[in-house]
């Protein structure tokens, strides 16, 4: 096959760049979805109660609250009739849908007036349309002017949208000048990191391109997939051009100088790509489907990443391998051949101490308290400030919309009291409460009885002084299901963000332990059979294993939360892209084993493959970090931080802590090894195990 493509090298690349150019337009039609719960199981409840909620009210819950200065009641409601014309905006509640306003505000119940209007601001409950957040809150904003404040799920959905594709662009155009710098001080020729981030790049615009046949992705992915599979398939492009470089030093014929390094190298970077996409295709296995999305995704990414270094980089490079040799340069790192002699020295009691440690930090690691949701915003943005205004003034409310089965005011009035009664109940909307129970509905308006009813059910929305989630907003939504279990059994259902976030908790609890479990078990079968070896992969699995738990269990140790979602990606996004640096290291140990002795071999191993970790580990560094500093969603810049982290701990584990276990382990490794040739005294080719 690859003298079919190096000999229609023009053909080739024109279809790539072709295709990718297709893709590229493409990608701007994929829907991003930000709405977490939508990834829950079918099964939980508060997906069971959208749907419901979905299928038997016009309205949905209230997402957002907005607070306007006024002059009075009049100007409120005038307020209220604008926020009600908005198209994206499918309900406005406000005090006069909780009580007749030919009553004086000095007669009515002074915590229900305060609950919408206080010394001059009236604060409404709005709905917005999910999907329609950016028209919906550039009207909202003119109308309200800069004096006025936002908050909610809606808002903060808003907030991370504008935000997304350009964080994307932003972190990409950080990323790629620092890679740039890396590789042209790591090469020896000024065009070759060009040609490596080229076909990547390709390969970048087809996975992001044919994301398009999928329908959607999550926000995590959109965010996150670009940037981590330039920084964890960029090592193909790199071994293929290095195997280039090498073979024409044998051979004139530059074709055939390519083929030898497309066979000589395909191996080594298939492995590297195979322990990849086990890694993040253990995340399609996740009961939080957030997970299997971006697992397929990033599966899909290497995938196109293997095919672009395997096809399009042999026929771009024949194109434009004379400008390689007029761009030519000495080479500018130093070679780190002495480095094994140095690590090896300190590396037994670095391994005592990783060993030691390695209990405690799974340990910790396990106890670690979590952000279920988007994690705070950052400071400096508008809903940022505004969320506070809102709440130093009326409180915080998170709705929790309640159904009940229809047909007993009574009971629902009960209710509603037992829920007003909780200590973290702020306020209770309720047909009993607000119109009251002795009315029929059918006396009152259709706009006022859509609210709470629907042909089955009556909606209650109770509104909680508490953030979204955590211990105490937990510890409501237990309270709030318990008490309508009390008056309706299990006829009933509940909704809203932190009922969403408290089943999210309950479902993800298991995901941990799967996604280890899975990655682990198929990336060990892949070095089982890539080094026919029982051992070895045991060793390396601790290796890069010790590396991850020590990454989790600092936030464990300094008492910060982290956010779930990075928690369960990172284990396998750290495992599977950086194991690579172990293969790597026990590759090269194997090769020099055969003609030395171990430690030797474990000294000339580190020496001829620090370099190409060094560099690796620090593109996966650069990129995880780069997400950290410039995205403003909570998820993502967890999860970049894990991953920058993890690839500097990853590769202080591969050149401290892995040769020695290599060194220690060596007659268990030759027992359980086949095939493998191992240095012995007065056998000048070695011994064979």
């Amino acid at each position: 096959m690859i003298g079919t493509v190096l000999a229609h090298k023009k053909t080739v690349t024109a279809v790539f760049f072709a295709v990718a150019a297709v893709c590229g337009a493409m990608s701007t039609l994929v829907h991003v979805n930000y709405d977490t719960a939508d990834y829950l199981p079918p099964e939980a409840p508060s997906t069971q109660a959208i749907r419901v909620m979905d299928a038997e009210f016009t309205t949905a819950v209230p997402n957002t609250r907005v607070l306007v200065p006024v002059s009075g009641v009049p100007e409120a409601l005038e307020y209220k009739a604008r926020l009600e014309a908005v198209p994206a905006v499918s309900g406005v509640t406000w005090l006069d849908d909780a009580q007749n306003m030919g009553v004086p505000l000095e007669a009515m119940d002074t915590d229900l007036v305060e609950t919408y209007y206080k010394d001059g601001d009236a604060l409404f409950s709005l709905t917005v349309q999910k999907g329609e957040e950016i028209p919906a809150f550039e009207e909202i904003y003119d109308i309200i002017g800069e004096d006025g404040a936002a908050t909610g799920q809606a808002v903060t959905a808003y907030t991370a949208q504008m935000a997304s594709s350009g964080e994307v662009l932003h972190a990409t155009a950080i990323l790629v000048p620092l890679i740039l710098a890396i590789l042209f001080v790591a090469t020896t020729s000024w065009a070759e990191p060009i040609l490596f981030l080229l076909a990547i790049g390709v390969a970048i615009l087809l996975n992001m391109g044919t994301n398009a046949f999928l329908g959607e992705v999550s926000f995590v992915t959109n965010s996150v997939s670009p940037i981590l599979q330039l920084a964890v398939s960029l090592d193909y492009a790199i071994f293929l051009l290095h195997s280039f470089q090498d073979r024409r030093a044998e051979t004139d014929d530059v074709a055939e100088a390519m083929r030898r390094a497309v066979k000589q190298s395909f191996p080594v970077i298939l492995a590297s790509a195979l322990t990849t996409l086990f890694g993040f295709g253990a995340l399609c296995f996740m009961q939080f489907r957030i997970g299997s999305d971006m697992g397929l995704n990033l599966m899909k990414g290497v995938a196109l990443s293997l095919l672009c270094a395997a096809v399009l980089l042999p026929a771009v490079t024949l194109c434009f391998y004379k400008l390689i040799d007029r761009t030519r340069h000495r080479r500018l790192m130093p070679t780190f051949e002495g480095v094994g002699k140095w690590f090896l020295r300190i590396g037994g009691p670095c391994a005592v101490f990783v060993l030691l440690v390695c209990a405690p930090a799974f340990l910790a690691q396990s106890h670690n308290s979590f952000i279920y949701g988007m994690g705070a915003l950052a400071t400096d943005t508008r809903a940022s400030v505004d969320t506070e205004r809102i709440n130093e003034r009326f409180g915080r409310a998170i709705p929790i919309a309640i159904l009940v089965p229809r047909g007993e005011p009574a009971k629902e009035l009960e209710l509603s009291e037992a829920l007003e009664a909780l200590p973290q109940t702020d306020s209770v909307l309720s047909y009993a409460m607000s119109v009251g129970a002795g009315i029929p509905a059918d006396m009152t308006p259709e706009t006022v009885r859509e609210q709470f009813y629907s042909p089955h059910y009556a909606r209650i929305v109770a509104y909680a002084d508490t953030t979204d989630e955590g211990t105490l907003a937990f510890a409501h939504v237990a309270a709030v299901r318990e008490t309508i279990a009390s008056f309706y059994g299990g006829d009933w259902y509940a909704a809203g963000e932190s009922v969403t976030l408290y089943d999210m908790k309950d479902v993800v609890v298991s995901d941990n332990r799967l996604v280890t479990l899975l990655s682990v078990l198929a990336i060990g079968v892949v070095l089982a059979f890539t080094f026919r070896s029982i051992a070895l992969p045991l060793i390396l699995l601790l290796a890069i294993e010790s590396a991850i738990w020590v990454n989790m269990s600092f936030a464990y140790f300094v008492g910060s939360p982290l956010s779930y979602i990075g928690y369960l990606i990172i284990s396998a996004v750290q495992l599977g892209a950086t194991v690579d640096y172990a293969i790597l290291t026990t590759n090269r140990y194997m090769e020099f084993r055969a003609k030395m002795p171990k430690r030797d071999a474990a000294r000339a191993a580190l020496g001829a493959s620090f370099r190409s970790v060094l560099i690796s580990a620090g593109i996966l560094s650069l990129a995880g970090f780069t997400l950290w500093g410039t995205s403003t969603n909570g998820i993502v810049q967890a999860l970049g931080f894990l991953v920058g982290r993890g690839a500097l701990l990853s590769l202080a584990a591969v050149a401290f802590v892995l040769p020695t276990l290599l060194v220690w382990l060596d007659p268990l490794v030759r027992r359980t090894t086949r095939r493998a040739v191992f240095y012995k005294p007065g056998h000048e080719e070695g011994v064979s195990s």
